[in-house]
């Protein structure tokens, strides 16, 4: 699979709120930055980080605004949908560059506003 799919796939699997399938696309040493918190290194940090965060979602559906390639680099525009527990809920404009290795996320830097989510799920 050339890393475009691979990652239009990840973004789809995010519906199914599946920690360990989202952890599966990335790297054994992978890295996820979602901005602006600090760093997660490692597959199992990283499932462990989402398990946290999704914990209060019922659900969330990712649309690809525009979506770029060029060899092992990927960047999705995407505005994320969210839904959460109490009848919270946010769309929010992000912004994803991958970096891949061998069909895997070796680094993962995600974009967006915190403030417009935590208006949303407050």
């Amino acid at each position: 699979m050339d890393n475009e799919t691979i990652i239009r796939d990840f973004i789809a699997a995010w519906s199914r709120l599946d920690p360990a399938e989202l952890g599966s696309y990335f790297s054994d040493e992978g890295v996820y930055y979602n901005m602006p918190a600090s760093p997660v290194t490692g597959r199992e940090n990283i499932e462990k980080m989402i398990a946290g965060f999704i914990s209060a979602w019922t659900a969330t559906q990712w649309d690809v605004v525009n979506l770029v390639s060029a060899g092992e680099i990927v960047i999705a525009e995407r505005l994320d949908r969210t839904k959460a527990k109490g009848g919270k809920g946010v769309d929010l404009p992000c912004a994803g560059v991958f970096e891949m290795e061998n069909g895997k996320i070796k680094i993962w830097r995600d974009y967006f506003d915190m403030a417009t989510y935590a208006r949303g799920m407050s």
